[in-house]
Protein backbone atom coordinates (compact mmCIF):
# COMPACT_ATOMS: atom_id res chain seq x y z
CA UNK A 1 0.00 0.00 0.00
CA UNK A 2 1.06 3.60 -1.03
CA UNK A 3 2.01 5.91 1.36
CA UNK A 4 -0.31 9.00 1.63
CA UNK A 5 2.10 12.41 0.91
CA UNK A 6 0.89 14.86 3.18
CA UNK A 7 3.15 17.87 2.76
CA UNK A 8 5.15 16.54 0.42
CA UNK A 9 5.96 18.74 -2.98
CA UNK A 10 9.17 17.17 -4.22
CA UNK A 11 8.49 14.93 -7.14
CA UNK A 12 11.49 12.78 -6.71
CA UNK A 13 10.87 11.94 -3.35
CA UNK A 14 7.33 10.65 -3.96
CA UNK A 15 8.54 8.71 -7.44
CA UNK A 16 11.41 6.87 -5.30
CA UNK A 17 9.45 6.62 -1.47
CA UNK A 18 6.31 4.58 -2.65
CA UNK A 19 4.20 7.71 -2.01
CA UNK A 20 0.84 7.29 -4.16
CA UNK A 21 1.13 9.79 -6.80
CA UNK A 22 -1.48 11.27 -9.63
CA UNK A 23 -0.09 11.21 -12.86
CA UNK A 24 0.29 14.44 -13.62
CA UNK A 25 3.47 13.78 -15.90
CA UNK A 26 1.28 14.80 -19.40
CA UNK A 27 1.68 18.28 -18.03
CA UNK A 28 5.28 17.90 -19.19
CA UNK A 29 4.30 17.20 -22.87
CA UNK A 30 1.36 20.29 -22.95
CA UNK A 31 4.57 22.19 -21.66
CA UNK A 32 6.89 21.83 -24.86
CA UNK A 33 4.21 21.81 -27.12
CA UNK A 34 3.01 25.22 -25.93
CA UNK A 35 4.73 27.96 -28.23
CA UNK A 36 4.66 30.61 -25.50
CA UNK A 37 8.14 31.36 -24.63
CA UNK A 38 6.65 32.26 -20.97
CA UNK A 39 4.03 30.78 -19.35
CA UNK A 40 2.34 31.66 -16.17
CA UNK A 41 -0.05 29.46 -14.37
CA UNK A 42 -1.81 30.85 -11.16
CA UNK A 43 -3.73 28.26 -9.11
CA UNK A 44 -4.78 28.66 -5.36
CA UNK A 45 -2.17 27.20 -2.08
CA UNK A 46 -2.44 23.87 -1.88
CA UNK A 47 -3.63 22.59 -5.22
CA UNK A 48 -0.19 20.83 -6.98
CA UNK A 49 2.08 23.69 -7.74
CA UNK A 50 5.07 22.98 -6.45
CA UNK A 51 4.79 19.01 -7.28
CA UNK A 52 4.54 19.87 -10.78
CA UNK A 53 6.95 21.83 -11.02
CA UNK A 54 9.57 19.77 -9.21
CA UNK A 55 8.40 17.25 -11.94
CA UNK A 56 9.22 19.65 -14.42
CA UNK A 57 13.00 20.07 -13.03
CA UNK A 58 13.95 16.51 -12.91
CA UNK A 59 12.42 15.98 -16.30
CA UNK A 60 14.48 18.33 -17.90
CA UNK A 61 17.62 18.98 -15.75
CA UNK A 62 20.58 18.15 -17.51
CA UNK A 63 22.84 17.02 -14.75
CA UNK A 64 21.40 14.63 -12.74
CA UNK A 65 21.18 11.59 -14.94
CA UNK A 66 19.46 9.60 -11.59
CA UNK A 67 16.39 11.08 -12.86
CA UNK A 68 16.55 9.43 -15.95
CA UNK A 69 14.12 6.36 -13.99
CA UNK A 70 11.66 8.51 -12.23
CA UNK A 71 9.36 8.45 -15.46
CA UNK A 72 8.66 4.78 -16.40
CA UNK A 73 5.13 3.82 -16.13
CA UNK A 74 4.02 7.24 -16.27
CA UNK A 75 1.39 8.61 -19.22
CA UNK A 76 4.44 10.75 -20.21
CA UNK A 77 6.33 7.67 -21.12
CA UNK A 78 4.47 6.64 -23.95
CA UNK A 79 5.64 9.89 -26.02
CA UNK A 80 8.85 8.98 -27.48
CA UNK A 81 9.39 12.37 -28.85
CA UNK A 82 8.87 14.07 -25.45
CA UNK A 83 11.06 11.41 -23.90
CA UNK A 84 14.00 12.35 -26.39
CA UNK A 85 13.91 15.80 -24.54
CA UNK A 86 14.55 14.12 -21.46
CA UNK A 87 17.44 15.74 -19.60
CA UNK A 88 18.22 18.41 -22.74
CA UNK A 89 18.35 21.44 -20.58
CA UNK A 90 19.93 23.14 -17.40
CA UNK A 91 17.15 23.90 -15.31
CA UNK A 92 17.02 27.32 -13.10
CA UNK A 93 14.54 26.14 -10.54
CA UNK A 94 13.82 29.17 -8.03
CA UNK A 95 10.80 28.60 -5.33
CA UNK A 96 9.30 31.66 -3.26
CA UNK A 97 7.17 29.80 -1.12
CA UNK A 98 8.85 30.21 1.99
CA UNK A 99 9.65 34.21 1.70
CA UNK A 100 7.79 35.35 4.78
CA UNK A 101 9.60 38.14 5.94
CA UNK A 102 8.35 40.92 7.95
CA UNK A 103 10.67 43.69 6.38
CA UNK A 104 11.85 44.33 3.27
CA UNK A 105 15.69 44.11 4.77
CA UNK A 106 14.86 41.23 5.83
CA UNK A 107 13.48 39.78 2.25
CA UNK A 108 16.28 41.32 0.63
CA UNK A 109 18.81 39.14 3.09
CA UNK A 110 16.91 36.44 2.42
CA UNK A 111 16.96 37.10 -1.47
CA UNK A 112 20.90 36.89 -1.07
CA UNK A 113 20.81 33.23 0.46
CA UNK A 114 18.47 32.25 -1.83
CA UNK A 115 20.44 33.39 -5.42
CA UNK A 116 23.71 32.35 -3.19
CA UNK A 117 22.40 28.93 -3.36
CA UNK A 118 21.27 28.51 -6.50
CA UNK A 119 24.86 29.59 -7.98
CA UNK A 120 26.48 27.64 -6.20
CA UNK A 121 24.61 24.82 -7.82
CA UNK A 122 25.81 25.84 -11.15
CA UNK A 123 29.55 26.74 -10.00
CA UNK A 124 31.03 23.08 -10.79
CA UNK A 125 29.71 23.67 -14.43
CA UNK A 126 30.87 27.09 -15.40
CA UNK A 127 33.02 28.67 -12.76
CA UNK A 128 36.62 27.67 -14.12
CA UNK A 129 34.88 29.02 -17.31
CA UNK A 130 34.09 32.37 -16.42
CA UNK A 131 36.50 35.40 -16.99
CA UNK A 132 37.95 37.27 -14.32
CA UNK A 133 34.83 39.53 -14.23
CA UNK A 134 32.51 36.92 -13.80
CA UNK A 135 34.26 35.34 -11.75
CA UNK A 136 34.56 37.86 -9.08
CA UNK A 137 30.37 38.62 -9.45
CA UNK A 138 30.05 34.76 -8.77
CA UNK A 139 32.25 35.40 -5.50
CA UNK A 140 30.38 38.24 -4.32
CA UNK A 141 26.87 36.47 -5.13
CA UNK A 142 28.14 33.39 -2.89
CA UNK A 143 29.23 35.37 -0.04
CA UNK A 144 26.32 37.18 -0.22
CA UNK A 145 28.18 40.64 -0.73
CA UNK A 146 26.34 41.76 -3.59
CA UNK A 147 24.59 45.37 -3.78
CA UNK A 148 21.02 45.35 -4.12
CA UNK A 149 21.37 46.58 -8.01
CA UNK A 150 24.04 43.20 -8.70
CA UNK A 151 21.24 41.06 -6.50
CA UNK A 152 18.41 42.48 -8.77
CA UNK A 153 20.69 41.41 -11.69
CA UNK A 154 21.68 38.20 -10.89
CA UNK A 155 19.11 36.12 -12.43
CA UNK A 156 19.75 37.58 -15.84
CA UNK A 157 22.96 37.01 -15.20
CA UNK A 158 23.20 33.53 -14.03
CA UNK A 159 20.64 32.65 -17.34
CA UNK A 160 23.58 34.44 -19.79
CA UNK A 161 26.48 32.38 -18.15
CA UNK A 162 24.62 29.17 -18.42
CA UNK A 163 24.45 29.80 -22.37
CA UNK A 164 27.67 31.05 -22.69
CA UNK A 165 29.40 28.12 -20.80
CA UNK A 166 27.29 25.32 -21.73
CA UNK A 167 25.98 26.42 -24.81
CA UNK A 168 22.68 25.99 -24.46
CA UNK A 169 19.49 27.64 -23.46
CA UNK A 170 17.89 27.01 -19.55
CA UNK A 171 14.74 26.53 -18.70
CA UNK A 172 13.43 28.66 -15.79
CA UNK A 173 11.07 27.57 -13.10
CA UNK A 174 9.93 29.86 -10.85
CA UNK A 175 7.60 28.90 -8.48
CA UNK A 176 5.33 30.62 -5.79
CA UNK A 177 6.40 33.92 -7.38
CA UNK A 178 3.80 35.97 -5.51
CA UNK A 179 4.28 34.35 -2.16
CA UNK A 180 6.53 37.47 -0.99
CA UNK A 181 4.65 39.97 -2.89
CA UNK A 182 1.85 39.09 -0.50
CA UNK A 183 3.97 39.02 2.70
CA UNK A 184 5.35 42.64 1.59
CA UNK A 185 1.86 43.36 1.39
CA UNK A 186 0.92 42.56 4.38
CA UNK A 187 3.83 43.95 5.99
CA UNK A 188 4.01 47.74 4.72
CA UNK A 189 6.98 47.72 2.10
CA UNK A 190 4.77 46.57 -1.12
CA UNK A 191 6.23 49.46 -3.20
CA UNK A 192 10.01 48.92 -2.36
CA UNK A 193 8.93 45.11 -3.05
CA UNK A 194 7.58 45.67 -6.15
CA UNK A 195 10.16 47.57 -7.75
CA UNK A 196 12.99 45.04 -6.79
CA UNK A 197 10.93 42.43 -8.48
CA UNK A 198 10.11 44.04 -11.55
CA UNK A 199 14.24 44.54 -12.24
CA UNK A 200 15.07 40.49 -10.79
CA UNK A 201 11.78 38.85 -12.87
CA UNK A 202 11.40 41.37 -16.21
CA UNK A 203 15.13 41.03 -16.48
CA UNK A 204 15.77 37.87 -16.66
CA UNK A 205 12.31 37.24 -18.91
CA UNK A 206 12.11 40.34 -20.77
CA UNK A 207 13.44 39.77 -24.40
CA UNK A 208 15.97 37.15 -23.27
CA UNK A 209 17.47 35.14 -26.43
CA UNK A 210 19.08 33.55 -23.78
CA UNK A 211 15.95 31.69 -22.19
CA UNK A 212 14.25 28.06 -23.80
CA UNK A 213 11.31 28.29 -21.79
CA UNK A 214 9.57 30.13 -18.36
CA UNK A 215 7.13 28.41 -16.39
CA UNK A 216 5.83 29.91 -13.26
CA UNK A 217 3.65 29.20 -10.93
CA UNK A 218 1.50 31.81 -8.18
CA UNK A 219 -1.49 32.50 -6.87
CA UNK A 220 -2.71 35.71 -8.62
CA UNK A 221 -1.96 36.80 -12.44
CA UNK A 222 -0.63 39.87 -11.37
CA UNK A 223 -0.98 43.04 -13.85
CA UNK A 224 2.00 43.28 -16.39
CA UNK A 225 2.21 46.64 -15.14
CA UNK A 226 3.30 46.06 -11.36
CA UNK A 227 5.99 43.52 -12.32
CA UNK A 228 6.17 42.54 -15.64
CA UNK A 229 6.66 45.97 -17.09
CA UNK A 230 6.66 45.57 -20.79
CA UNK A 231 6.92 41.90 -20.86
CA UNK A 232 4.77 41.07 -23.97
CA UNK A 233 6.10 37.77 -24.34
CA UNK A 234 3.85 36.00 -21.62
CA UNK A 235 0.98 33.73 -21.81
CA UNK A 236 -1.07 33.56 -18.93
CA UNK A 237 -3.45 30.68 -18.35
CA UNK A 238 -6.17 31.52 -15.45
CA UNK A 239 -8.78 29.61 -13.56
CA UNK A 240 -11.01 30.56 -16.48
CA UNK A 241 -8.50 29.13 -19.41
CA UNK A 242 -9.25 25.35 -20.69
CA UNK A 243 -5.29 24.84 -21.04
CA UNK A 244 -3.97 23.07 -18.26
CA UNK A 245 -7.15 22.65 -16.27
CA UNK A 246 -6.88 19.50 -15.30
CA UNK A 247 -3.42 19.56 -13.86
CA UNK A 248 -3.59 21.19 -10.41
CA UNK A 249 -6.13 19.85 -8.15
CA UNK A 250 -7.99 16.22 -8.46
CA UNK A 251 -10.39 15.90 -11.74
CA UNK A 252 -13.31 12.96 -10.00
CA UNK A 253 -12.04 9.84 -11.67
CA UNK A 254 -8.93 10.85 -9.82
CA UNK A 255 -10.56 10.58 -7.01
CA UNK A 256 -12.57 7.64 -7.51
CA UNK A 257 -9.66 6.12 -8.10
CA UNK A 258 -7.96 7.20 -5.19
CA UNK A 259 -11.01 6.30 -2.61
CA UNK A 260 -10.52 2.68 -4.45
CA UNK A 261 -6.98 1.78 -4.10
CA UNK A 262 -7.66 2.78 0.32
CA UNK A 263 -11.11 0.77 0.32
CA UNK A 264 -12.70 4.22 1.11
CA UNK A 265 -16.65 3.57 1.50
CA UNK A 266 -17.86 6.89 1.66
CA UNK A 267 -20.13 8.08 -0.71
CA UNK A 268 -18.65 10.41 -3.24
CA UNK A 269 -21.56 12.68 -3.41
CA UNK A 270 -20.37 13.24 0.64
CA UNK A 271 -16.66 14.04 -0.02
CA UNK A 272 -17.97 15.99 -3.13
CA UNK A 273 -19.95 18.44 -1.06
CA UNK A 274 -17.02 19.13 1.29
CA UNK A 275 -13.92 19.28 -1.18
CA UNK A 276 -15.34 19.67 -4.54
CA UNK A 277 -16.85 22.92 -6.52
CA UNK A 278 -13.98 24.23 -8.14
CA UNK A 279 -14.15 24.63 -12.10
CA UNK A 280 -10.96 25.16 -13.64
CA UNK A 281 -11.87 26.12 -17.19
CA UNK A 282 -14.79 23.48 -17.28
CA UNK A 283 -13.48 20.82 -15.45
CA UNK A 284 -14.60 19.94 -12.06
CA UNK A 285 -11.73 19.85 -9.50
CA UNK A 286 -11.21 18.86 -5.87
CA UNK A 287 -9.02 20.08 -3.44
CA UNK A 288 -6.19 18.04 -3.55
CA UNK A 289 -4.79 19.04 0.15
CA UNK A 290 -8.26 18.12 1.39
CA UNK A 291 -8.81 14.89 -0.36
CA UNK A 292 -5.21 13.25 0.97
CA UNK A 293 -5.34 14.84 4.44
CA UNK A 294 -9.62 13.14 4.57
CA UNK A 295 -7.71 9.57 3.40
CA UNK A 296 -4.91 10.04 5.98
CA UNK A 297 -7.35 10.96 8.50
CA UNK A 298 -10.19 8.64 7.77
CA UNK A 299 -11.62 7.95 11.62
CA UNK A 300 -12.05 11.88 12.06
CA UNK A 301 -14.55 12.17 9.49
CA UNK A 302 -15.12 15.04 7.08
CA UNK A 303 -13.37 18.39 8.71
CA UNK A 304 -12.07 21.51 7.14
CA UNK A 305 -8.52 21.30 6.41
CA UNK A 306 -7.37 23.47 3.37
CA UNK A 307 -8.93 26.73 5.54
CA UNK A 308 -6.65 25.73 8.21
CA UNK A 309 -3.36 25.34 6.27
CA UNK A 310 -2.34 28.71 6.84
CA UNK A 311 -3.22 32.42 7.43
CA UNK A 312 -6.50 33.42 6.09
CA UNK A 313 -5.58 37.34 7.52
CA UNK A 314 -5.22 38.98 4.20
CA UNK A 315 -9.06 37.67 3.01
CA UNK A 316 -10.32 38.88 6.70
CA UNK A 317 -8.81 42.15 6.04
CA UNK A 318 -9.47 42.59 2.77
CA UNK A 319 -13.14 41.90 3.57
CA UNK A 320 -13.34 43.42 6.63
CA UNK A 321 -12.34 47.00 5.07
CA UNK A 322 -14.96 46.29 2.40
CA UNK A 323 -18.06 48.28 2.32
CA UNK A 324 -21.83 46.84 3.37
CA UNK A 325 -22.79 45.81 0.76
CA UNK A 326 -19.97 43.24 0.19
CA UNK A 327 -21.33 41.97 3.76
CA UNK A 328 -24.55 42.18 2.48
CA UNK A 329 -23.56 39.81 -0.75
CA UNK A 330 -20.92 37.33 1.49
CA UNK A 331 -24.67 36.67 3.03
CA UNK A 332 -26.52 35.78 -0.06
CA UNK A 333 -22.85 33.18 -0.89
CA UNK A 334 -23.34 31.42 2.70
CA UNK A 335 -26.99 30.60 1.92
CA UNK A 336 -25.64 29.26 -1.18
CA UNK A 337 -26.37 32.38 -4.05
CA UNK A 338 -24.81 32.85 -6.74
CA UNK A 339 -23.21 36.23 -7.94
CA UNK A 340 -22.85 37.50 -11.56
CA UNK A 341 -19.85 39.53 -11.32
CA UNK A 342 -17.19 40.71 -14.13
CA UNK A 343 -13.61 38.65 -13.27
CA UNK A 344 -10.37 41.04 -13.18
CA UNK A 345 -7.44 38.94 -14.36
CA UNK A 346 -4.97 41.60 -14.05
CA UNK A 347 -5.03 42.48 -10.14
CA UNK A 348 -2.64 44.65 -8.35
CA UNK A 349 -2.53 43.63 -4.79
CA UNK A 350 -2.49 47.01 -3.29
CA UNK A 351 -5.98 47.85 -5.08
CA UNK A 352 -7.70 44.44 -4.29
CA UNK A 353 -9.72 46.58 -1.93
CA UNK A 354 -10.38 49.62 -4.17
CA UNK A 355 -13.57 48.23 -5.84
CA UNK A 356 -16.10 45.11 -5.27
CA UNK A 357 -14.52 43.84 -8.81
CA UNK A 358 -11.15 43.65 -7.41
CA UNK A 359 -12.41 41.34 -4.05
CA UNK A 360 -14.83 38.99 -5.57
CA UNK A 361 -11.99 38.36 -8.65
CA UNK A 362 -9.21 38.19 -5.47
CA UNK A 363 -10.95 35.43 -3.41
CA UNK A 364 -11.98 33.69 -6.88
CA UNK A 365 -7.98 33.29 -7.74
CA UNK A 366 -7.26 32.42 -4.42
CA UNK A 367 -9.69 29.93 -4.00
CA UNK A 368 -12.47 30.97 -2.03
CA UNK A 369 -14.73 31.23 -4.54
CA UNK A 370 -15.95 29.17 -7.68
CA UNK A 371 -17.02 30.45 -11.35
CA UNK A 372 -19.73 29.21 -13.57
CA UNK A 373 -21.34 30.10 -16.53
CA UNK A 374 -18.43 32.04 -17.76
CA UNK A 375 -18.71 34.93 -20.80
CA UNK A 376 -17.45 37.20 -22.61
CA UNK A 377 -19.50 40.47 -22.60
CA UNK A 378 -18.04 43.39 -24.93
CA UNK A 379 -14.60 42.16 -24.21
CA UNK A 380 -14.85 41.54 -20.55
CA UNK A 381 -15.30 38.21 -18.89
CA UNK A 382 -18.24 37.58 -16.49
CA UNK A 383 -19.61 34.42 -14.22
CA UNK A 384 -21.19 33.37 -11.53
CA UNK A 385 -19.46 33.10 -8.18
CA UNK A 386 -20.14 31.28 -5.69
CA UNK A 387 -18.62 29.26 -2.22
CA UNK A 388 -17.22 25.94 -3.99
CA UNK A 389 -18.07 23.62 -1.09
CA UNK A 390 -18.92 23.27 2.76
CA UNK A 391 -14.82 23.99 3.91
CA UNK A 392 -14.69 27.37 2.45
CA UNK A 393 -18.63 27.77 4.00
CA UNK A 394 -17.24 27.82 7.02
CA UNK A 395 -14.94 29.66 6.75
CA UNK A 396 -17.14 32.64 5.34
CA UNK A 397 -19.30 31.96 8.60
CA UNK A 398 -16.55 32.79 10.74
CA UNK A 399 -15.17 35.59 8.59
CA UNK A 400 -19.17 37.39 9.21
CA UNK A 401 -18.68 36.82 13.19
CA UNK A 402 -15.48 37.88 13.15
CA UNK A 403 -16.77 41.02 12.10
CA UNK A 404 -18.89 41.24 15.05
CA UNK A 405 -16.11 41.02 17.05
CA UNK A 406 -14.01 43.84 15.37
CA UNK A 407 -17.17 46.03 15.50
CA UNK A 408 -16.89 45.64 19.47
CA UNK A 409 -20.41 44.36 19.87
CA UNK A 410 -19.44 40.82 21.52
CA UNK A 411 -19.57 42.15 24.91
CA UNK A 412 -23.53 41.37 25.33
CA UNK A 413 -23.46 38.62 22.53
CA UNK A 414 -24.14 35.72 24.19
CA UNK A 415 -26.43 36.71 26.46
CA UNK A 416 -28.41 38.70 23.96
CA UNK A 417 -28.36 34.98 22.15
CA UNK A 418 -29.96 33.07 24.99
CA UNK A 419 -32.41 35.74 25.10
CA UNK A 420 -33.69 34.97 22.10
CA UNK A 421 -33.46 31.51 21.65
CA UNK A 422 -35.72 31.42 24.76
CA UNK A 423 -37.86 33.42 24.03
CA UNK A 424 -37.21 36.45 25.90
CA UNK A 425 -37.92 39.24 23.33
CA UNK A 426 -38.12 42.05 25.57
CA UNK A 427 -34.42 41.27 26.64
CA UNK A 428 -33.62 40.86 23.37
CA UNK A 429 -35.35 44.02 21.92
CA UNK A 430 -32.96 46.14 24.26
CA UNK A 431 -29.79 44.47 23.83
CA UNK A 432 -30.26 43.95 20.11
CA UNK A 433 -31.03 48.17 19.71
CA UNK A 434 -28.03 48.88 21.80
CA UNK A 435 -25.72 46.49 19.16
CA UNK A 436 -27.17 48.19 16.36
CA UNK A 437 -26.26 51.56 17.93
CA UNK A 438 -22.76 50.52 18.63
CA UNK A 439 -21.98 48.96 15.31
CA UNK A 440 -23.80 51.50 13.45
CA UNK A 441 -20.25 53.64 13.04
CA UNK A 442 -18.44 50.36 11.48
CA UNK A 443 -21.53 49.32 9.26
CA UNK A 444 -22.98 51.38 6.87
CA UNK A 445 -27.03 50.57 7.09
CA UNK A 446 -27.64 53.37 4.38
CA UNK A 447 -29.23 52.29 0.41
CA UNK A 448 -30.30 47.88 0.80
CA UNK A 449 -30.74 48.19 5.04
CA UNK A 450 -33.66 45.58 4.63
CA UNK A 451 -30.94 43.20 3.25
CA UNK A 452 -28.23 44.50 5.60
CA UNK A 453 -30.12 44.09 9.23
CA UNK A 454 -31.07 40.77 7.12
CA UNK A 455 -27.47 39.96 6.61
CA UNK A 456 -26.05 41.82 10.22
CA UNK A 457 -29.04 39.28 12.64
CA UNK A 458 -27.71 35.93 9.86
CA UNK A 459 -23.67 37.47 11.36
CA UNK A 460 -24.49 36.85 15.01
CA UNK A 461 -26.94 33.67 14.67
CA UNK A 462 -23.85 32.02 12.77
CA UNK A 463 -22.65 31.32 16.77
CA UNK A 464 -25.83 28.96 17.03
CA UNK A 465 -24.37 26.15 14.40
CA UNK A 466 -24.10 23.77 17.19
CA UNK A 467 -27.40 24.05 18.56
CA UNK A 468 -29.11 25.11 15.79
CA UNK A 469 -29.63 25.46 11.90
CA UNK A 470 -30.23 28.32 10.44
CA UNK A 471 -31.95 29.25 7.04
CA UNK A 472 -32.39 32.04 5.38
CA UNK A 473 -34.50 33.06 1.82
CA UNK A 474 -36.27 29.38 1.81
CA UNK A 475 -39.31 28.17 0.95
CA UNK A 476 -42.34 27.23 3.33
CA UNK A 477 -46.11 27.62 3.16
CA UNK A 478 -46.85 29.74 0.27
CA UNK A 479 -43.77 31.79 0.75
CA UNK A 480 -40.21 32.45 1.23
CA UNK A 481 -39.75 33.51 4.62
CA UNK A 482 -36.62 35.13 5.94
CA UNK A 483 -34.71 33.54 8.65
CA UNK A 484 -35.77 30.07 10.64
CA UNK A 485 -34.01 29.00 13.48
CA UNK A 486 -34.29 25.50 13.83
CA UNK A 487 -33.08 23.82 17.48
CA UNK A 488 -31.40 20.81 16.87
CA UNK A 489 -33.58 19.25 20.26
CA UNK A 490 -36.88 19.33 18.93
CA UNK A 491 -38.00 20.44 22.42
CA UNK A 492 -36.40 24.00 22.12
CA UNK A 493 -37.94 27.12 20.89
CA UNK A 494 -38.27 27.66 16.87
CA UNK A 495 -38.06 30.50 15.57
CA UNK A 496 -39.11 32.38 11.93
CA UNK A 497 -38.08 36.09 11.60
CA UNK A 498 -39.53 38.33 9.02
CA UNK A 499 -37.73 41.91 7.91
CA UNK A 500 -39.51 44.75 7.16
CA UNK A 501 -38.35 48.41 6.13
CA UNK A 502 -40.90 51.00 7.51
CA UNK A 503 -42.29 52.99 4.38
CA UNK A 504 -41.75 56.64 4.55
CA UNK A 505 -44.03 57.24 1.57
CA UNK A 506 -47.16 56.14 3.42
CA UNK A 507 -46.00 57.75 6.35
CA UNK A 508 -46.28 54.55 8.00
CA UNK A 509 -44.76 53.83 11.81
CA UNK A 510 -42.77 51.24 13.42
CA UNK A 511 -45.69 49.89 15.00
CA UNK A 512 -47.31 49.51 11.34
CA UNK A 513 -44.54 47.75 9.91
CA UNK A 514 -44.15 44.85 12.64
CA UNK A 515 -47.97 44.09 12.27
CA UNK A 516 -47.83 43.80 8.38
CA UNK A 517 -44.47 41.73 9.46
CA UNK A 518 -46.52 39.44 11.56
CA UNK A 519 -49.45 39.32 9.02
CA UNK A 520 -47.62 38.25 6.40
CA UNK A 521 -45.70 35.27 8.58
CA UNK A 522 -49.10 34.21 9.32
CA UNK A 523 -51.29 34.63 6.11
CA UNK A 524 -48.27 32.74 4.28
CA UNK A 525 -47.98 29.81 7.02
CA UNK A 526 -44.38 30.15 7.16
CA UNK A 527 -44.41 28.37 10.61
CA UNK A 528 -45.47 24.84 8.64
CA UNK A 529 -41.57 24.20 7.98
CA UNK A 530 -41.28 23.73 11.79
CA UNK A 531 -44.01 22.08 12.78
CA UNK A 532 -43.39 19.46 9.77
CA UNK A 533 -40.25 18.79 12.05
CA UNK A 534 -41.94 18.04 15.26
CA UNK A 535 -41.27 21.39 16.83
CA UNK A 536 -43.81 22.28 18.77
CA UNK A 537 -42.60 25.50 20.43
CA UNK A 538 -42.63 28.57 17.70
CA UNK A 539 -41.82 31.62 18.08
CA UNK A 540 -42.84 34.67 15.11
CA UNK A 541 -40.65 38.00 15.42
CA UNK A 542 -41.01 40.68 13.89
CA UNK A 543 -37.54 43.07 13.06
CA UNK A 544 -38.61 46.87 11.71
CA UNK A 545 -36.95 49.64 11.46
CA UNK A 546 -36.53 52.90 10.31
CA UNK A 547 -32.59 53.50 9.85
CA UNK A 548 -31.00 53.10 13.13
CA UNK A 549 -34.57 52.76 14.97
CA UNK A 550 -35.46 49.29 15.59
CA UNK A 551 -38.22 47.56 16.58
CA UNK A 552 -39.48 43.78 17.60
CA UNK A 553 -42.43 42.45 18.02
CA UNK A 554 -43.63 38.89 18.84
CA UNK A 555 -46.25 36.51 18.51
CA UNK A 556 -45.84 33.16 19.88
Amino acid sequence: MKKIPIGISDFREIIENNYYFVDKSLLIKEIIEDDSKVILIPRPRRFGKTLNMTMLKYFFKSIEAENINLFDNLQVSKYESIMRLQKSYPVIYITFKDMKHSSFENCMEAMAFLMAGIFEEFKESIYLDCSKEEKEYFDNILARKCSLVELEMSFKILIKLLYKVMKKKPILLIDEYDVPIQQAYLNGYYTEFIGFMRNFLSGALKDNDYIEKAVMTGILRVAKESIFSGLNNIKVYSLTSSKYKQYFGFTENEVEELLEYYNIKTKLENIRYWYNGYNFGGAVIYNPWSILNYIKDIDRGLICHWINTSSNDLIKDILGKSDNKIKVDCESLIEGDSLEKRINENIVLEDVDVSSENIWSFLLFTGYLKVSDVKNIDGSIVGKLSIPNKEVNILFKDIILGWFNKAHVNEDFNDMLVALTKGDVETFDIMFSNTVEKTLSYFDVAGESEKFYHAFVLGMLVALKDSHDVKSNRESGYGRYDVMVIPKDKSKLGLIIEFKKVNKRRNETLEEAATKALEQIEHNKYSLELKELGIKKILELAIVFDGKEVMIREKL
